[in-house]
């Protein structure tokens, strides 16, 4: 067996955990990932156009993950922001924008990178609490925004993370906080048949059949048309945290969102990366072989 390498990466998954079927295998690859040290987990709100309390269903769908993966330790969790804001102005103060100030001013703790798979809420309500946040060490990964250019991803406009709280969105691109962006035509092409599901998650315990099930029964719930896929498209910000060159990311200039989800020209002095390319293979090859050494052990 490969001797480990015992450092670690210090890191915090921010996820609308109950909104797809996605969020589900990039929290457990975290989990799973010995060189990331998540120093915890904040179940985020998804809006309410499916489900009343959006943040209670992500809470209740992390702690069967955490029940399901009997990882023998102690894992964080801090609730997130029961809705997005109101304005640009005004933070939802919550146990998980306050986890994020607190590892954000660890500064002799090193590099903290933090991971939102789902809205900006609890980002931009750390930062309206704590505006010095945005000089630390921290690195702030961001699955969600709709192609730049001419680009076109096919789906609802506006992009999804992006819609469930715009103003928040804003307010971490204007912040200065470092920030990399992995927009939708990016994070749609992780995608996994039902076939591949079958073949390398389903066999390896009830972890492995939750995962795998669940994709199935979102998509005949949720999708309009027959469909034997689905994009795994959170998984790239877990990738990014264990091997930041497995992404082919360029410079942006300042941009900030309109309220129907577009982009405009913002201060140009400030600089964001913008993932244009993910390791795919890399990415799924490692997600699906941990779960299969944890259904082993």
């Amino acid at each position: 067996m490969i001797n480990e390498d015992r450092r670690t990466r210090r890191v915090i998954i921010n996820s609308d955990v109950k909104n797809e079927a996605d969020d589900q295998f990039a929290v457990v690859h975290a989990l799973l990932s010995p060189t990331l040290d998540v120093r915890g987990i904040i179940p985020a709100h998804f809006g309410s156009h499916r489900i009343a309390d959006s943040l209670a269903a992500s809470r209740a769908e992390l702690d069967l993950l955490l029940e399901m993966l009997s990882l023998g330790r102690d894992v964080p969790i801090a609730d997130g922001a029961p809705h997005a804001l109101v304005d640009e102005q005004t933070p939802v103060d919550s146990p998980g924008a306050r986890l994020i100030i607190d590892e954000a001013r660890r500064a002799a703790a090193g590099s903290l990178f933090i991971a939102f798979l789902g809205p900006l809420t609890d980002m931009a309500s750390a930062l309206l609490l704590a505006p010095d946040i945005a000089d630390t060490d921290t690195t702030v990964i961001w699955i969600g925004g709709p192609p730049y250019g001419d680009l076109v991803s096919v789906g609802s406009w506006p992009e999804f993370n992006l819609k469930n709280d715009i103003a928040s969105a804003n307010v971490v691109f204007a912040s200065g906080i470092r920030l990399w962006q992995v927009p939708s035509n990016v994070y749609r092409l992780v995608n996994v048949g039902y076939a591949e599901l079958e073949a390398r998650v389903e066999p390896h315990g009830e972890l492995g059949r939750y995962l795998a099930q669940q994709v199935v029964d979102f998509n005949t719930e949720y999708h309009r048309v027959a469909i034997e896929s689905r994009s795994l498209g959170d998984s790239p910000a877990i990738g990014l945290m264990l091997e930041p060159f497995s992404g082919v990311m360029r410079r942006q200039s300042g941009v900030r969102f309109t309220a129907d989800g577009h982009y405009e020209a913002a201060d140009p002095e400030r600089e964001i990366l913008v993932v244009e390319s993910v390791d795919v293979r890399f990415l799924l090859e490692d997600m699906f072989t941990k779960i299969a050494g944890h259904g082993r052990g």
